[in-house]
C-alpha cells in the first residue's frame, strides 16, 4: 500500500518489544521502507543490523536502491557484500542488473551478466529480460536482439515486448520483428499493437498506421484504460486519463500545471512526435500530459495538495 505512516508505527512497536533483532522482521522493514519511497529509512534498519545480515537482507537492499535509481550505491553494496564474504544468488544478480537498467549502467550490466558463470550459476529468462531492456534503452538494438536469440531457453513474451518497447521511433524494422514474434506466441495486449502504431506515426507511415488499427479491430484487442490509486485519510482516490471525477479536481490539474512549469525551466521537453492527431505543438504537449503514463503525476499533485507528499 506504501503507507509509510503505518509502517513507522509498526517499526515503533518493534523497537519497545526488541524485535529488532530477529533478522527476518528487519529484511521486512527495509523493504517497506524502500516500497514506501523512503530509502534513506532502509539504509538506516540495514545498517544498524551489524553482522546479523544474512542473503536475504543484502538482495533487498541492493533491490531498494535499484528501485530508487541509485545504480552506483546498489553497485558498491554489491561489492561489500562480496568482500564480506556473502556469495550471491540468482536473486542478487536480477537485483543489480536492475540497478544496472534504471540508471542506464550498460558496461556494468554486461559484465555482471557475463560474470554469473563465475559463480557457477545459469542466467534466467528475467536475467535475460534485465540486459536487453537495458541494452534496448540505451539503443542497442541489434544487441538486444543477438542476445535474445542467443539464448538457450525460448524467449518469453516480456522479452520481445522489451525489445518492442526499446523500438520506439528508432527502428521500424526491428519494431515489426517483435511484434511478429509476439504474435505468433499468441500475445493479444493492446499495448503491443500501440507501440508499433506509434513507431509508425513518428515515421509518417499513415497507410501502416491504419493497417495496425484495423488488425486489432479484426483480433477484438481492446485498449483497456490506465489508472492509479491514492490513499488519503482512510479514502480511496482512483484516477484516469484526463480524470475530472475528483471532487478538487481543479486544485489537482493547477498544482499538475505548476509542476509542469516547473521542470520546463530545468530544460525537460516533451516528446510529441508519437501524438496521433495533426495540432498544434502546445496542443500535443497537454496531451501528453494527462495521458495514462503520466497518470502518476496526477496522483501526486493530488497528494501534494492534501498534504500527504
Amino acid at each position: 500500500m506504501g503507507d509509510f505512516k503505518e509502517g513507522e508505527k509498526i517499526h515503533g512497536f518493534i523497537r519497545n518489544q526488541k524485535l529488532d533483532i530477529n533478522v527476518q522482521v528487519c529484511n521486512a522493514l527495509i523493504d517497506m521502507y524502500a516500497k514506501c519511497g523512503f530509502v534513506d529509512k532502509a539504509y538506516g534498519v540495514f545498517d544498524n543490523m551489524g553482522c546479523r545480515k544474512c542473503l536475504v537482507t543484502w538482495n533487498t537492499m541492493i533491490m531498494a536502491f535499484a528501485r530508487d535509481g541509485d545504480g552506483h550505491k546498489a553497485l558498491k553494496l554489491f561489492e561489500q557484500m562480496e568482500k564480506a564474504g556473502v556469495q550471491p544468488d540468482v536473486v542478487t544478480y536480477l537485483a543489480v542488473l536492475s540497478a544496472c537498467n534504471h540508471a542506464g549502467l550498460v558496461e556494468d550490466g554486461v559484465r555482471l551478466f557475463n560474470t554469473m558463470g563465475k559463480h557457477e550459476m545459469k542466467p534466467n529468462v528475467k536475467h535475460y529480460g534485465s540486459l536487453v531492456d537495458l541494452l534496448g534503452r540505451a539503443g542497442r538494438l541489434k544487441g538486444a536482439y543477438n542476445l535474445i536469440n542467443s539464448m538457450s531457453m525460448v524467449p518469453d513474451v516480456v522479452l520481445w515486448q522489451s525489445l518492442l518497447g526499446a523500438c520506439r521511433i528508432k527502428d521500424v524494422e526491428m519494431a515489426e520483428i517483435a511484434l511478429r514474434k509476439l504474435v505468433e506466441m499468441g500475445s493479444n495486449n493492446c499495448g503491443d499493437f500501440v507501440l508499433l502504431s506509434d513507431i509508425y506515426v513518428a515515421h509518417e507511415r499513415w497507410n501502416d498506421v491504419g493497417r495496425v488499427r484495423d488488425a486489432m479491430k479484426n483480433r477484438e484487442v481492446k485498449k483497456v484504460p490506465g489508472f492509479s490509486y491514492m490513499e488519503v485519510d482512510g479514502s480511496r482516490h482512483k484516477f484516469f486519463t484526463g480524470d475530472k471525477s475528483n471532487a478538487r479536481w481543479k486544485e489537482i490539474y493547477s498544482k499538475l500545471d505548476e509542476i509542469r512549469f516547473k521542470i520546463k525551466e530545468l530544460g525537460y521537453v516533451a516528446e510529441t512526435s508519437c501524438v496521433l492527431h495533426d495540432i498544434r505543438e502546445e496542443e500535443k504537449e497537454n496531451q501528453l500530459c494527462y495521458h495514462s503514463e503520466k497518470l502518476a503525476v496526477p496522483r501526486v499533485s493530488f497528494g501534494l495538495v492534501n498534504g500527504n507528499l
